[in-house]
């Protein structure tokens, strides 16, 4: 494998599957197979997932919700997520811890760096939740923040699309998509591949990002191979 240790970003959206909101356990087991493979590769796996399919407190405040409520609702639904792909894990056979960023034992742990780093030196896959615990961060900067934290090589987010493209693919069928792009032209092109603060912080701290479809079978194991799967961000 080309990385040791990894933090993996997954959406919350691509947890309903087919669904309009909610978990399907489906593709929560398709998840957990595909980090099955790298673990028992010996891959180090730190995971942060997002809330969207739950609760997503941007919208929600749109909708009269506080913004600072709002987002203590997306960052429990992220905790929610967490605990669903930590079962999905171990009817997978693979350990995980569950680290919270707010105190809510016996859910989850209180998260601090050398509990993630221990977790995943011990094999098991150390999952995030929680977002950075404050509002007004999406859980991108928290999966940001989170892979420098754990010291990670590299940054995946997987998602519903197979890279960074010049438009969205699915309103534009004339973009075009980037082997490899880098933090700047990210910014110049404005493209949303992620929100800005997530951005600077990997590129002041000179965290790689890997885009890439998680849908497809086997990607991630191929991300991390070194195979041109998805798009590179340095």
């Amino acid at each position: 494998m080309k990385y040791k240790r990894i933090l993996l970003k997954l959406s919350g959206e691509s947890l309903m599957g087919k669904q309009q909101y909610g978990i399907d356990e489906k593709r929560l087991g398709q998840y957990a197979e595909q980090i099955k493979h790298i673990v028992d590769a010996g891959v180090q796996t730190g995971i942060v997932i997002g809330g969207g399919n739950i609760f997503r407190g941007l919208s929600g405040a749109t909708k009269g919700f506080d913004r600072v409520k709002g987002d203590q609702m997306g960052m429990l639904a992220t905790v929610i997520n967490s605990l669903a792909l930590s079962s999905a894990l171990t009817a997978a056979g693979v350990k995980s811890k569950v680290l919270t960023a707010i105190r809510m034992e016996p859910v989850g742990e209180f998260y601090t760096k050398w509990k993630a780093i221990e977790a995943m030196e011990n094999g098991q896959v150390a999952i995030l939740s929680g977002g950075t615990g404050n509002p007004f961060f999406t859980t991108d900067t928290g999966a940001a923040l989170r892979g420098i934290e754990i010291e990670a090589d590299v940054m995946l987010k997987g998602t519903r699309v197979d890279g960074v493209y010049t438009a969205d693919p699915e309103k534009d069928p004339s973009a075009v998509k980037f082997d490899e792009i880098s933090y700047d032209e990210i910014y110049r092109r404005n493209l949303k591949v992620m929100d800005l603060t997530a951005t600077t912080l990997c590129r002041e701290n000179n965290l790689p990002i890997i885009v890439f479809d998680m849908d497809g079978a086997g990607n991630l194991e191929k991300a991390l191979q070194g195979e041109k799967i998805g798009t590179l961000i340095s």
